[in-house]
């Protein structure tokens, strides 16, 4: 049986509450901060423009060999300028649960994803996790990060860090 993997980022952005949530509460507004290199698309036509409980996204992404691979997002919950939860019904791994967090601080707000993850496969699932998948997760997320940077800005000190265990 394979094993069921997390990860954790933080970042602080000097921005309120307010733009932050209207930033990544947006399904189309993910294209922005993804790597190009994994050619995603978000197919769905009926997403909606806000997330809500229940909603339904659909994209093709290419993580391995340029292969486009179906995955299916359900958001399955959402507290207002505090967190989202988006789970995977269909796609790449075996299980995917991102929790995104929302607190305000002093100058800003400080953004908290925690990510579980099981990869298919069983055994073969975790070489690969070890070979590539841990590092194009640490490279996607380290992107997110320069590029929600970018957008609004950096807080003074803060580096990339992707926590995994």
């Amino acid at each position: 049986m394979s094993k069921v993997y997390s990860l954790k980022t933080v970042q602080k952005m000097p921005i309120s509450l307010e733009q932050a949530w209207d930033f990544f509460s947006k399904p189309d507004n993910l294209k922005d901060i993804t790597p190009s290199n994994l050619g995603f698309v978000i197919r769905s036509k009926h997403h909606g423009v806000r997330m809500y409980p229940g909603q339904i996204i659909e994209y093709t992404v290419s993580p391995v060999l340029g292969i486009p691979l179906y995955w299916m997002t359900e958001i399955t919950h959402v507290q207002d300028q505090r967190f989202f939860v988006d789970e995977q019904r269909f796609g790449p791994y075996s299980l995917w649960h991102h929790q995104h967090h929302f607190t305000p601080i002093d100058g800003g707000v400080e953004m908290t994803d925690i990510v579980h993850y099981k990869l298919p496969m069983w055994v073969l699932g975790d070489i690969a996790h070890g070979l590539f998948v841990k590092a194009q997760l640490r490279q996607i997320f380290a992107h997110r990060f320069q590029k929600t940077t970018e957008l609004f800005g950096e807080w003074p000190g803060q580096k990339m860090d992707v926590q995994f265990s």
